[in-house]
């Protein structure tokens, strides 16, 4: 069984995160990798923005940000309790069809801290959606995200 832990992201990650932003299965979801980096770059001194690694055996395997879901007043988390978490995240190469065990293991940890997480993939995205639902996440609401986009609303609660 891999061993999953976690530990903040670095700004010596950042090379490895721009290679994985430029991943042919990252990059329909997480468009423009330069300016995705540069926005993982940019929250690295957000104080509500927390960022992780996921680590499978000790190494890097996928990326995680969390923050609180209405700090930024995004449309699609209207309706959720005020203390929800809300989750983005992608995989590494090595963390590809670990993805269930690793958001499975941060949302237990994130759950101690608050009783309700939210995912929002694009309908479209059914890799990440099976491995939130194995995870625990559920809900097939449909909203429109601040760029127009159409996101489905996930959630876990404690």
């Amino acid at each position: 069984m891999d061993r999953i832990g976690f530990r903040p992201v670095a700004r010596a990650d950042l090379p490895m995160l721009e290679g994985w932003l430029h991943d042919p299965r990252v990059t329909p979801w997480w468009r423009g990798p330069e300016a995705q980096l540069a926005g993982i770059e940019d929250d690295l001194d957000e104080p509500v923005m927390r960022q992780w690694l996921a680590m499978l055996n000790d190494q890097p395997a996928a990326y995680a940000q969390f923050y609180p879901a209405h700090h930024w007043k995004a449309p699609e988390f209207l309706g959720l309790p005020a203390n929800a978490l809300a989750i983005d995240c992608f995989s590494g190469p090595d963390g590809f069809g670990h993805g269930a065990a690793w958001i499975a293991a941060l949302a237990e940890r994130l759950l101690v801290e608050t009783p309700v997480l939210v995912i929002d993939p694009e309908p479209a995205n059914l890799r990440a959606i099976r491995a939130y639902a194995k995870a625990g996440f559920a809900g097939e609401a449909l909203r429109p995200a601040e760029d127009g986009t159409m996101v489905r609303i996930m959630t876990r609660h404690r």
